[in-house]
């Protein structure tokens, strides 16, 4: 009883927009942990200092996402854009 006087249908796009955004930033936080070449969490690897390993930086920096969109046009619906900008 008192859960549906709390959750009610018009929040479910509330819910779903933050659990997008967290999962988000959850992927990110892992994908830092994970491939980031100055997050070193062994302390093997924190020992070495400063590295200058540019191949590994590069590597990271140019992920799918960036590699998809690199050639892009920077519009969110190009075909309505069309539709409206340019004459028949």
């Amino acid at each position: 009883m008192a859960a549906s006087r709390w959750l009610k249908p018009e929040v479910y796009p509330l819910f779903a927009s933050v659990g997008v955004a967290v999962g988000i930033c959850g992927m990110q936080l892992i994908r830092n942990i994970t491939t980031n070449p100055e997050v070193r969490l062994l302390k093997e690897k924190r020992a070495a200092g400063v590295l200058e390993n540019f191949a590994e930086g590069e590597k990271y920096k140019e992920h799918g996402l960036r590699k998809y969109v690199r050639n892009k046009s920077p519009e969110i619906m190009p075909s309505v854009n069309n539709f409206f900008s340019k004459p028949n």
